[in-house]
C-alpha cells in the first residue's frame, strides 16, 4: 500500500527543491533550525574520516533530525528526506567556504584538473532509514586569476561546497563529468527515485 505521497525535505536548498519539483515529488520544506530542542547537526569531518564516509552520515544526521522535527511538532509523519554534498580532491573534503578568500583558493585547487563530489541522500519513515550514495568524477579546465576573480564576484560560491555551482556561470568551468549532473548539484534524482518507491511513493 502506498504511503501518502508526499515528503518533507529537510534542506533549505533551492536546487534540491527544483531537483524534486522536476521528478514530480510533492514535499513540504522543514526549516529545522526552527525546532526547539533539536538535535543540532554539525557539519565538521571526524578525524581521519573519508569524504564518502562524512557524506553518508550527514545525510543520515539530517534526516534523523527531520523526523525528530514531525515528531517534536506533531507533524503528519510523512518521510523525510536528508542530503548532503561534499568535493573530494586529494582524498581532502572542501566544503562550503565561510569567506571569499577560502573559496579562491578552493577553485585555484580545482583549476586545470579533477575532482571528486559525493552526494549521499538519506530517507527515514518511522525508525527505518534507507541511504544511497553518488559519486562522479568532474574535471575543470584550467582557470587563470581574472577568471576566478569574476566568478567570485558573482557571490555564486557561497553555500555551494567546493566553492561552485555547476548549474550556474561555474558550468562553463567544466570540461568534463563522469557519473550524475544531479548528483553534482546536490540531488542525485536516480538514487533518490530509488530510495523514493522503496518508502511505497510513485515516481
Amino acid at each position: 500500500m502506498l504511503v501518502d505521497k508526499r515528503i518533507y525535505l529537510a534542506s533549505q536548498s533551492s536546487r534540491r527543491r527544483d531537483l524534486l519539483k522536476q521528478i514530480g515529488v510533492a514535499f513540504d520544506v522543514l526549516p529545522l533550525r526552527a525546532v526547539r530542542g533539536r538535535m543540532d547537526v554539525i557539519e565538521i569531518p571526524h578525524a581521519g574520516e573519508a569524504a564518502t564516509d562524512f557524506v553518508q552520515r550527514m545525510a543520515a544526521e539530517k534526516a534523523a533530525c527531520g523526523w525528530h522535527a514531525v515528531d517534536a511538532r506533531h507533524l503528519l509523519r510523512f518521510p523525510v528526506l536528508g542530503a548532503d554534498t561534499v568535493v573530494e580532491v586529494d582524498g581532502a573534503i572542501l566544503g562550503k567556504p565561510a569567506i571569499r578568500t577560502e573559496a579562491e583558493a578552493m577553485l585555484k585547487r580545482l583549476s586545470g584538473r579533477e575532482h571528486q563530489v559525493h552526494t549521499a541522500v538519506a530517507v527515514q519513515h518511522g525508525e527505518r532509514m534507507e541511504l544511497r550514495l553518488s559519486s562522479s568524477r568532474v574535471r575543470f579546465a584550467a582557470l587563470d586569476a581574472v577568471t576566478i576573480a569574476r566568478y567570485l564576484e558573482t557571490g555564486e560560491y557561497l553555500g555551494k561546497a567546493g566553492a561552485y555551482a555547476i548549474q550556474g556561470r561555474a558550468g562553463a568551468f567544466v570540461e568534463h563529468v563522469d557519473g550524475s549532473y544531479s548528483g553534482v548539484m546536490g540531488l542525485p534524482l536516480y538514487d533518490t527515485s530509488i530510495l523514493l518507491r522503496a518508502f511505497g511513493l510513485a515516481i
